[in-house]
């Protein structure tokens, strides 16, 4: 035939699915779920609450340079995605638990000096690969019995849907 009969025909649109988000109860367990006396507890209380409070992605978190935390302002300035800077309020609770990280960050007997400012550090020294994050959580999540499938950026839909409960400004909360 010469004609296409279906050129006007509309395709449907197929729904997008919401992203998880987790409940403060379930942030509560996951984070009630972290062994402190283990050597990367503190760190990985400190990533959490971090990752929560502020709404980072995963990148960004593993890229938190200390230069970047100003403890007296409660901010911290991220690089985000096309190499944007923005500026982030800090909780009190996640800035207590990063200087409670700080003292066993800096006990690591090298730090490799591509890493000297990066916040989180694995034990050789060196900066959290993405995938390490992403286990970290699953396993947590696994460990305080959340059936729910969870990844890092769930933490950044939690926050904003936190925030925007509570009665953020939306815009606001976008910036962030």
């Amino acid at each position: 035939i010469e004609t296409d009969p279906t050129s006007l025909l509309e395709v449907p649109r197929i729904g997008r699915k919401l992203p998880e988000v987790l409940s403060i109860e379930e942030i509560d367990s996951i984070l009630s779920a972290i062994d402190l006396s283990r050597p990367e507890g503190r760190r990985n209380r400190a990533m959490l609450e971090v990752l929560y409070s502020c709404g980072l992605r995963v990148s960004e978190l593993t890229g938190l340079l200390l230069s970047n935390i100003y403890f007296d302002k409660g901010f911290i300035r991220i690089t985000g995605k096309g190499k944007k800077e923005r500026l982030v309020p800090i909780g009190s609770t996640a800035l207590k638990e990063i200087r409670n990280y700080l003292p066993d960050r800096n006990s690591l007997t090298r730090i490799d000096r591509d890493y000297e400012d990066v916040l989180f550090l694995n034990r050789r020294g060196k900066g959290l690969s993405r995938v390490m994050v992403f286990t970290m959580i699953k396993d947590l999540a696994a460990a305080s019995g959340i059936k729910k499938n969870i990844s890092p950026h769930t933490f950044r839909h939690s926050f904003a849907s936190h925030l925007i409960d509570g009665g953020a400004d939306l815009r606001a909360v976008q910036e962030m």
